[in-house]
């Protein structure tokens, strides 16, 4: 089945920064390029929020407000990764961050449309 590797979650300061990525494996004959990916983000008591999503290609980016200028999705369809750069990380940022995909190609914000699920990375910004 579809496994989801989350990486790079870590401690930084205030301001820092930090790349997670996410490996998929186990696609079966299907393409990375055939699941629009997302990540999210969960701290204890809250529901997990979505923080940014990128369709097929790449070509098409969704970001919260509260990361739009700080955070960039990409991915790599030839290396079945995709990547969440955080830069002017801030305490408000800390979370467990979970990579998604979704078949069909084209993303969706909600959390119930992802399949797959990576074991999410742990961010910690203090201040």
């Amino acid at each position: 089945q579809v496994q989801l590797v989350e990486s790079g979650g870590g401690l930084v300061q205030a301001g820092g920064s930090l790349r997670l990525s996410c490996a998929a494996s186990g696609l079966s004959g299907r393409t990375f390029s055939s699941y629009a990916m997302g990540w999210f983000r969960q701290t204890p008591g809250k529901e997990r929020e979505s923080v940014a999503h990128i369709n097929w290609s790449g070509s098409s980016k969704y970001y919260i407000d509260s990361v739009k200028g700080r955070f960039t999705i990409s991915r790599d369809n030839a290396k079945n990764i995709v990547y969440l750069q955080m830069n002017s990380l801030k305490p408000e940022d800390t979370a467990v961050y979970y990579c998604a995909a979704t078949e069909g190609g084209n993303y969706c914000t909600g959390a119930y449309a992802y399949n797959y699920w990576g074991q999410g990375t742990q961010v910690t910004v203090s201040s």
